[in-house]
């Protein structure tokens, strides 16, 4: 009897020694599906999906396929492509900008979702008291420079500043809650600050005109809408002598003079290496805190600043 429990139990070891090297086996040759949807076509957010991709594929390789879909600056088409994400039952969603974000986070709460270049998580997902951590299933990274820091920055640009316009679009809340902050900071200051809202690209060109004739400067936020539509801005702002700070580094190169920027590659980065540890299974995405790029850095649009006659402080870096 004791020779019969002993092969079984030999048998037993055996099949659980193959089970585990099955399992092994499996993981190993695990390949993986991640949708990527992105807002708009802009400097800023097409660098932050390219450094995911990189970081992702350098983490996976082979391993991963990552499909990378446009909305074309329209929330009703991020809804389509994430549902499309949803029904091909994709391992993980990145969502490049807040409507992408917001699309992704009602269209599932189970497949994991990582934002990128979103300001404020509270804000975009409507979370009050917002601690840091969404949980859940949702969880990235935000494209927050310190703001306090770039009304410094403005003022110490511009000392004589009188009138700051603040230019952003309305219908985005991440820009709303920059401006917020900035207006705050700038009274704090002693300078008047005057919002310039507009609800989309259509009149945009009317309210920045509105906005040149009456500023001594203007800023804008981080802000797709007006990322998009650089050109309109600067053929608005340079002929008249208004220079712009931007929130960051690619509206700063279609029409400012001056950012407190972070990189949005190292921000894509960070949210691959993210991803990453979600798909192996190394972190849990609900405990996943937002993270940041601390990075931030003083830049200047060296054409403009010329043209504008502005001689940025030797620790501003020129825009390549």
């Amino acid at each position: 009897m004791k020779k019969v429990l002993a092969v079984l139990l030999c048998i037993a070891m055996l099949a659980g020694f193959a089970a585990c090297g099955t399992k092994t086996e499996s993981n190993e040759n695990k390949t993986y599906k991640v949708g990527v949807v992105q807002l708009v076509q802009h400097e800023a957010l097409d660098q932050a999906t390219k450094g995911f991709q990189d970081a992702l594929k350098a983490a996976l390789g082979d391993k991963v396929t990552i499909e990378v879909k446009n909305a074309s600056n329209d929330s009703n088409a991020c809804s389509t492509i994430v549902n499309g994400f949803v029904s091909s039952n994709v391992d993980l969603i990145m969502a490049n900008a807040t409507p992408a974000l917001q699309a992704a986070a009602q269209a599932t709460t189970t497949i994991p979702i990582l934002g990128t270049s979103v300001t404020e998580y509270g804000v975009a997902l409507d979370i009050q008291d917002f601690n840091g951590t969404v949980g859940g299933n949702i969880s990235g990274t935000s494209d927050l420079a310190p703001l306090d820091k770039q009304v410094e920055m403005l003022l110490e640009l511009f000392p004589d500043a009188k009138n700051v316009g603040l230019l952003y679009c309305s219908a985005e809340p991440n820009s709303k809650y920059q401006i917020d902050e900035v207006e705050k900071f700038l009274k704090a200051k002693g300078v008047n600050a005057a919002r310039y809202p507009f609800s989309d690209s259509n009149d945009i060109a009317a309210v920045t005109t509105s906005a040149a004739a009456s500023s001594d400067v203007i800023y804008i936020p981080t802000d797709n809408t007006a990322a998009s539509s650089t050109g309109v801005i600067d053929g608005i702002c340079r002929p008249k002598k208004v220079p712009v700070v931007a929130g960051e580094e690619g509206i700063c190169k279609g029409c400012g003079v001056a950012t407190l920027s972070i990189s949005y590659y190292e921000l894509g980065k960070k949210t691959g290496e993210m991803a990453a540890k979600v798909l192996k299974g190394e972190e849990d995405i609900s405990t996943m805190a937002i993270a940041y790029d601390e990075n931030y850095q003083k830049k200047y649009n060296a054409e403009i600043c010329k043209e504008l006659g502005i001689t940025p402080p030797s620790d501003y870096v020129a825009i390549g």
